[in-house]
């Protein structure tokens, strides 16, 4: 290998590693940061009207630029590992092109996760809609639920 492959190479690993610190810790009423830790939250009991499965994004409708730059550099060091001269060339570039289309695809797919939308009937005949991550905790038609709400935030418990 050469210093600018070991170097491209470099560069596609620390974009990879970064790509992982950019992970959300997402949106489930499990999981609290420590800036909604021993805050009061105002609670309601409801009655679960619908559930439905949805896809939260978490990269709130914007393309990341990680995963285009990580699997660019990982294409094009690919794709000049192929042929000699003008052909290493032609086939880094295409490599970088078809490397930054896919490591697009993946860190949108990475930044995905399922979720739930509730809709609730509040005591006093109100409706509400909470979506949070679908964590495992299941809701039914006609169950009693716990609104938690502090800061803006509501979450859906049992």
């Amino acid at each position: 290998m050469n210093k600018s492959t070991i170097a491209v190479c470099a560069m596609a690993l620390v974009c990879t590693v970064g790509m992982s610190g950019c992970a959300s810790m997402g949106s489930s009423a499990d999981i609290y940061d420590s800036m909604q830790t021993q805050r009061e939250q105002t609670v309601r009991m409801a009655t679960v009207e619908s559930v439905r499965g949805v896809t939260i994004d978490n990269n709130d409708g914007h393309t990341g630029l990680l995963g285009a730059l990580g699997g660019g550099a990982l294409g094009a060091v690919a794709g000049s590992a192929i042929g000699e001269g003008h052909g290493s060339l032609l086939a880094g570039v295409i490599g970088g092109i078809a490397g930054a289309v896919a490591g697009d695809k993946v860190e949108n797919r990475v930044e995905q996760e399922k979720g739930l939308e509730i809709t609730v009937r509040l005591d006093n005949g109100e409706l509400r809609a909470i979506t949070q991550a679908a964590d495992g905790q299941m809701f039914y038609a006609g169950e009693r639920v716990r609104l938690l709400s502090s800061g803006g935030i509501t979450r859906v418990t049992s």
